[in-house]
């Protein structure tokens, strides 16, 4: 069954659920646009490795069930516990020991067939990478610092409405962003601004100097991702969405999802 939503499905932007829905993405564009960029060049999915301490902020986004644990106090007017009965076995507390976790966050890369050089990289961004002071954070502007001081383009891909824009020059109103960084243009970049209700767009993906852009329809990256993966039989619709709607947004779910017998 394929998603009730026209564009975008916010259900799908679950922290629990976006690494098997990022790697749904990059696998169906990377047969995509191996396709639309004919013979002259080939497209590899490449890693960006960091490593999340216990410390990182967006540890909660993958591990929710951290917590801090605090002893119960006794109620007012109960009697402690005697002698005799402190001396039984007493129920330990539940601690969750959280150790340094490395993470890897795929990407796609065109590579020129020729000389092997890296044409243009494109990211889709995760939820941590859009946490203030995270590792994850760091980690992807990183690599987009060196790529927009590269002879690469940079595409990067948001479809999550959670966590803090890295576009933060680009004024709202918007659900949803891809942004398109070419070589010849820097520091002018082009964006598309998305919205929930909306179909999602297909973007030009910039190629060496001389080739015609190649075409990436985000909506039938989506499509086919949210088919092959059957995300229809792990989604309850009706439950909210984990990132929260806005109202106006829940009202225009809620009908459409009636409307669809979901609810």
């Amino acid at each position: 069954m394929p998603s009730p939503f026209p564009g975008m499905d916010p259900y799908l932007e679950d922290p629990g659920l976006w690494p098997d829905v990022h790697n749904e993405i990059i696998g169906v564009a990377r047969a995509l646009l191996t396709r639309a960029v004919g013979p002259n060049y080939y497209v590899r999915i490449e890693e960006r490795v960091y490593v999340s301490t216990g410390d990182d902020p967006a540890r909660t986004l993958r591990i929710p069930d951290i917590r801090i644990g605090e002893r119960p106090r006794p109620i007012a007017g109960q009697a402690l516990p005697s002698s005799a009965s402190a001396a039984q076995v007493a129920e330990p507390e539940t601690y969750i020991t959280v150790s340094d976790e490395e993470i890897h966050e795929s990407r796609l890369e065109i590579v020129d067939r020729v000389d092997r050089g890296v044409v243009t990289v494109l990211e889709v961004v995760s939820p941590t990478n859009k946490i203030a002071g995270s590792a994850g954070r760091q980690s992807y502007e990183e690599k987009r610092t060196d790529v927009l001081h590269s002879p690469s383009h940079w595409v990067e891909i948001d479809l999550l409405r959670g966590g803090r824009s890295l576009l933060p020059e680009v004024q709202l109103p918007y659900d949803y962003i891809v942004h398109v960084s070419r070589v010849d243009h820097r520091p002018r970049g082009s964006v598309w601004r998305i919205f929930m209700q909306h179909r999602l767009p297909s973007i030009t993906i910039p190629l060496k100097h001389g080739d015609a852009d190649a075409v990436l329809d985000l909506q039938q990256v989506l499509e086919a991702g949210y088919d092959r993966a059957a995300y229809d039989r792990s989604i309850d619709y009706r439950a909210e969405p984990e990132v929260a709607l806005t109202s106006e947004q829940a009202a225009w779910s809620d009908a459409l999802l009636k409307s669809k017998g979901l609810r």
